[in-house]
This record gives C-alpha cells, sequence and structure tokens, in this order.
C-alpha cells in the first residue's frame, strides 16, 4: 500500500491520493483558513470508517437491511515530549433497522476484535472503546 502527498500552498496544505486516486485534503488546523482535516482527525475518520465497513459488511451479509448509519469517534490525547498522541478513542455506532440487537452488537465486536486493521494497528497505544445504539437505544454489552 502507498500514498502520495503534494503540497498545495506555501504552507500546510497537502493533497494525498492513495490507489483510488481520490483526493483527500490535509491541513494543519493552526492557519487562519483550514482547506482540509488534520493528520489526527484523519486516524479517527480512519478508524470510524474503517469499522463501519466491516459493520455494514457483517450485516449485509446476514442480509440485515441498514436503514441509517451514523458513527461518531471522539478522542483523548496526552502531552509526551512535544507530542500529542491519542491515549483513547471512543466510537459511537448509530444504527437504524430492523435489526436483532444481539447480531448489531456482534458486528461491533467482530469489527474491533477481528477485522477492522486500523483499529488493531493502533490497539497497542490506544484504548479503543466501542458503542451500539440501534434504533435510538443503546445496545448492552452481553
Amino acid at each position: 500500500m502507498k500514498v502520495t502527498l503534494e503540497r498545495k500552498n506555501k504552507d500546510y496544505l497537502f493533497e494525498a491520493k492513495g490507489a483510488s486516486g481520490v483526493p483527500v485534503m490535509i491541513d494543519n488546523k493552526t492557519g487562519d483558513v483550514v482547506q482540509g482535516s488534520s493528520p489526527m482527525e484523519l486516524l479517527l475518520m480512519g478508524v470510524g470508517g474503517c469499522s463501519a465497513i466491516d459493520i455494514i459488511s457483517i450485516l449485509k451479509k446476514q442480509k440485515l437491511e441498514i436503514d441509517s448509519y451514523h458513527v461518531e469517534v471522539e478522542g483523548d490525547r496526552k502531552e509526551v515530549g512535544g507530542a500529542k498522541p491519542f491515549e483513547a478513542m471512543r466510537v459511537h455506532v448509530y444504527l437504524e433497522g430492523d435489526i436483532p440487537p444481539a447480531k448489531a452488537l456482534r458486528a461491533a465486536q467482530l469489527s474491533f476484535e477481528k477485522y477492522c486493521s486500523v483499529s488493531i494497528t493502533l490497539q497497542a497505544g490506544v484504548d479503543i472503546s466501542y458503542k451500539v445504539f440501534l434504533n435510538g437505544e443503546e445496545v448492552e454489552q452481553i
């Protein structure tokens, strides 16, 4: 896997592309005009996107129809020297549809514990937790 970044201005704006060729704008959030996501936001988006793809795929294989999918990922950072890495991330998955609660929870569990390469890559240094909400109600972990 390979990505490229090309600087697009005299400051910190970059256009990143992977194999698909679809551009993603990356910028430093300290400027007056921010034109892209920060690298740390992209990490949160990566966890959310990776788990979303897994969960939707798992539920589709079970012939379950998802009417709506929304995910929120929040990260806590700590000071380590001059850096501020994530120490924890909380993922909230919001599903709507005629989906058995146990299946929704199991799909999330499989994603975070077995399939999501992004969260598994980060798990050695970041505590990643998740909650599943189905049709407006939190699905309790068993």
